[in-house]
């Protein structure tokens, strides 16, 4: 379970203080799936920045599986992001020069997982999401956009995390592979029975998940 309470965040400007995101409260039930919507602007980003522990909240507190990671000091956040966090963005970021394999295997490296589970791990995650044996062995540039997507998913998958947050995951690819990507985070939602936190602009995706959350302003408007 995640719980938002009275979540501020302002930033800090030459002419002031910048609001960002005001008062904000909703609960995220363990193993579903949210959509967070709104117009570029209105907070998204930031708001799921701060629960994957990339920003401080400057007032309020997010309390995941009982812990209030607001109180987290750098240390603990570090190892909070690397075992209970999978991210997924709409830019993939995988590592140009490493194999589709090799990618999924670098959060398990960090982690101090041997190279053989490791290695066995990665290869599972990949078939999982329907990337071929062949497939695991290119370079990302010789995969395609859905293909990068799908490695990008098993990574964060790797380290087992209880919760997946996805920036726009589907923004950079055309609507039909956009959709298999959101049917396989579904499948996955259920099969793993990880906790999916999804910021995205399609509102058909968007009513496709278990819970709508509208940000207009930096205020959650509930749908």
């Amino acid at each position: 379970m995640i719980t938002i309470s009275h979540l501020e965040k302002t930033f800090k400007t030459a002419s002031g203080t910048l609001p960002v995101i005001h008062d904000i409260n909703f609960t995220v039930p363990e193993g579903s799936f949210t959509a967070i919507i709104g117009k570029s602007g209105s907070g998204k980003s930031t708001l799921l920045s701060l629960l994957g522990g990339l920003d401080v909240a400057t007032d309020g507190s997010i309390v995941i599986d009982d812990r209030n990671i607001t109180k987290l000091r750098d240390r603990a956040l570090t190892l909070y992001r690397g075992r209970q966090i999978g991210f997924i963005f709409q830019s993939f970021y995988l590592i140009p020069n490493l194999s589709a394999l090799e990618n999924v295997m670098i959060p398990m490296e960090f982690a101090g997982v041997s190279h053989r589970k490791r290695h066995e791990r990665a290869v599972r995650l990949l078939s999982q999401v329907g990337i071929t044996p062949d497939q695991q062995k290119r370079h990302p540039a010789k995969l395609s956009g859905g293909q990068q997507q799908r490695v990008a998913i098993a990574r964060a998958l790797a380290n087992q995390p209880s919760v997946i947050l996805a920036d726009e995951p589907t923004g950079n690819l055309d609507s039909e592979t956009g959709q298999q990507i959101f049917q396989l985070l579904q499948r996955l939602c259920k099969e793993e029975h990880v906790t999916i936190i999804l910021v995205t602009h399609d509102l058909a995706l968007a009513r496709q998940c278990d819970q709508v959350l509208r940000l207009k302003d930096g205020r959650l408007e509930r749908i």
